[in-house]
C-alpha cells in the first residue's frame, strides 16, 4: 500500500467550488461550507440539494473544459440523490488526499470521487456498498514489445514504471519487488503517458478504467493498455473498488444510498449512467465483494 493512503490520484493542487445541477450540468460558484444540521439526510431533502466532493480525476469525477461537473461518480450519485428526493447536487473540487478531511470539516456531504475502499480509510469516514470494482492494468507502448503482463513481469525484466503520486500502485509495484529506483513517480494522467511516450519508463501502472480513458482521449499517442490484473501484496491477489464516502455519523444517509445505488445495479440503470465513462458489466461489483470485507482486508 502506497505510504499517503488518502491519496490515490491527485490531478489539481488546487481548491474550487463548482455547482451541479445535472450529472454533467454547467458549474456554478457555490459556498464551501455544508449544512450543519445533525440529521443530514432530512436537510438535504429540505433544501432539495446535497453537496459532494470530486478530485478532477477522469473518468471518475471531473471538470471538463468547459468547466461542466461530470463523470461516473457524479452520474450514479445524481440519480441515488434524485431517487431520495433530492435533485439538485452543488460538487467541490478539491485535491484527492483532502477528500475525507474536507468531508468531516462538513465542506460537503458525500465523496463522489470513485474512491477505493481501503481499511485506513474506513476508519476515518463510512463508505457506501462498493460502487464498482476496477482491475490494475499497464500503459505501454503499442505492441508491448517487452511482452509485460502485470508488475511481476516489470520487475523480472529489469523494467522502469511509472505512477501517480503517493497512489496504491505505487504499493503493488514495490510489493511485486520494482527497484525504487526503478519507479517513477508523478502527478497527473497527462505526465505518465507523456513518460511511457518519451521513453523515460517503458509503463505506466493505474486502473485499467483510467487507462482505456486516457488513451481513448489520446488516439494516436502510439501507446496501449495491456489486459487488467490483480496486483498482489503479502502474498494475497488485492481486490479494488470504489465507492462513495460518508461521515461516520451519517449512517441514515449512508444507508438510504445503499438502497438505491443496489437498485441502479439490480436494474441495469447502473450500465447505462456509467458507459459513456468506460464502465461495463464488468465492472460491477461481485456478491461477495462488500464494504466489511474490503475495511477489514
Amino acid at each position: 500500500m502506497a505510504g499517503n493512503e488518502w491519496t490515490r490520484r491527485d490531478f489539481f493542487r488546487r481548491s474550487a467550488v463548482v455547482g451541479l445541477a445535472a450529472a454533467a450540468g454547467p458549474a456554478v460558484l457555490t459556498a464551501c461550507q455544508s449544512t450543519n444540521s445533525g440529521d443530514t439526510l432530512s436537510a438535504a431533502k429540505n433544501a432539495k440539494t446535497i453537496k459532494i466532493g470530486i478530485a478532477n480525476e477522469a473518468p471518475y469525477g471531473f471538470t471538463d473544459s468547459s468547466g461542466n461537473t461530470t463523470g461516473e461518480a457524479p452520474a450514479v450519485a445524481k440519480a441515488v440523490f434524485a431517487a431520495l428526493g433530492i435533485p439538485s447536487l452543488q460538487a467541490s473540487v478539491v485535491p484527492f488526499d483532502q477528500l475525507i478531511p474536507a468531508l468531516n470539516a462538513k465542506q460537503f456531504d458525500v465523496v463522489a470521487a470513485g474512491m477505493n475502499i481501503t481499511p485506513v480509510r474506513c476508519k476515518a469516514a463510512l463508505f457506501s456498498d462498493p460502487d464498482y470494482s476496477a482491475l490494475t492494468a499497464l500503459l505501454v507502448p503499442s505492441g508491448n514489445p517487452q511482452g509485460v503482463r502485470n508488475l511481476n513481469d516489470v520487475a523480472s525484466k529489469n523494467l522502469k514504471v511509472a505512477v501517480l503520486s503517493a497512489a496504491v500502485e505505487k504499493g503493488y509495484a514495490t510489493a511485486a519487488g520494482v527497484p525504487e529506483g526503478n519507479i517513477e513517480t508523478l502527478d497527473t494522467q497527462d505526465n505518465l503517458l507523456r513518460a511511457v511516450t518519451a521513453g523515460r519508463v517503458y509503463c505506466a501502472a493505474l486502473t485499467d478504467i483510467s487507462l482505456k480513458w486516457l488513451v481513448k482521449q489520446n488516439s494516436g499517442a502510439g501507446v496501449e493498455v495491456t489486459p487488467g490484473f490483480q496486483p498482489v501484496q503479502n502474498g494475497q491477489p488485492v481486490a479494488s473498488a470504489g465507492g462513495f464516502v460518508f461521515r461516520q455519523a451519517d449512517t441514515p444517509l449512508r444507508d438510504a444510498f445503499n438502497q438505491q445505488l443496489q437498485v441502479l445495479h439490480s436494474n441495469g440503470e447502473w450500465l447505462r449512467l456509467v458507459s459513456p465513462f468506460g464502465f461495463g458489466e464488468a465492472n460491477l461489483p461481485p456478491a461477495g465483494l462488500t464494504t466489511a470485507k474490503l475495511c477489514a482486508a
